[in-house]
């Protein structure tokens, strides 16, 4: 018995300080999953279950950019982003994750510059198909370089909530942006970040959890503005295309 004794004590001790990984999922999520499968017909279009530690969120990737698409759908099936951080979160703007170093991050880390195995993905702006930084929008992040071309495994989801129309048009003219009115619509109804069409790729966007995506927005952060709770993700395919072009 006290060997026992010891051995327990010794695992406890050992796992203390270490960070805490993406829990088993409940009972209720397990039913959630199967839920929403069931929720969704199979189309041409996946959709795909965020889980968080805030709640759930559902989101549609658009089959315009296809680049962006595979390789965020790739990643979701190799498991790729359980467990890891929305590690930027600013509050009326976006809430950002899936740098791959966030998963055993200390407190202490700063984030931001992990990238996936391999090349960017090659920019795929659709403004000219509608395609804009709508509240929910589901986007990819990049660093500064001059082809744009997006991370291949870090993205944002847009928070920012309506804008006044003076609000608005104030920005317009600080930032020199020059928006059609589809745009100037979108925005004063349903908000968004207007300043970033054209310069970050769109490719997907928020069906349900906003609530959720406020939850993550208004938590509490660092200077850094990382969340001074973990918010980890685990994501599931919900539906999948059996045939796209």
């Amino acid at each position: 018995m006290r060997v026992i004794l010891v051995l327990v004590l010794g695992l406890l001790i050992s796992s203390c300080g270490k960070p805490t990984y993406f829990r088993s999922l409940s009972d209720a999520e397990k039913s959630d999953l199967i839920k929403y499968k069931k929720q969704y017909k199979v189309d041409d279009t996946y959709r795909i279950l965020i889980i968080t530690n805030y709640g759930n969120m559902i989101v549609k990737l658009f089959n315009e950019t296809p680049l962006h698409r595979d390789n965020f759908v790739t990643k979701v099936k190799a498991g790729f982003y359980d467990s890891l951080l929305f590690h930027r979160v600013i509050n009326n703007f976006m809430i950002q994750g899936g740098d791959p170093t966030s998963k055993k991050a200390t407190a202490e880390d700063r984030l931001g510059s992990g990238s996936a195995p391999g090349e960017r993905i090659p920019a795929e702006f659709r403004t000219d198909q509608g395609i804009y930084h709508k509240r929910g929008a589901l986007a990819a992040a990049r660093d500064n370089n001059p082809e744009k071309a997006s991370s291949n495994c870090q993205f944002y989801i847009v928070q920012r909530p309506a804008w006044r129309t003076t609000q608005l048009d104030s920005t317009m003219v600080q930032r020199n942006l020059t928006l059609n009115e589809t745009q100037k619509k979108l925005y004063t109804t349903q908000g968004g970040t207007p300043h970033l069409d054209g310069g970050y790729t769109v490719f997907g966007e928020l069906l349900t959890g906003f609530d959720v995506l406020d939850k993550i927005a208004t938590t509490k952060t660092n200077s850094a503005d990382r969340p001074i709770e973990n918010v980890r993700m685990k994501m599931f395919i919900l539906t999948e295309p059996k045939k796209l072009k």
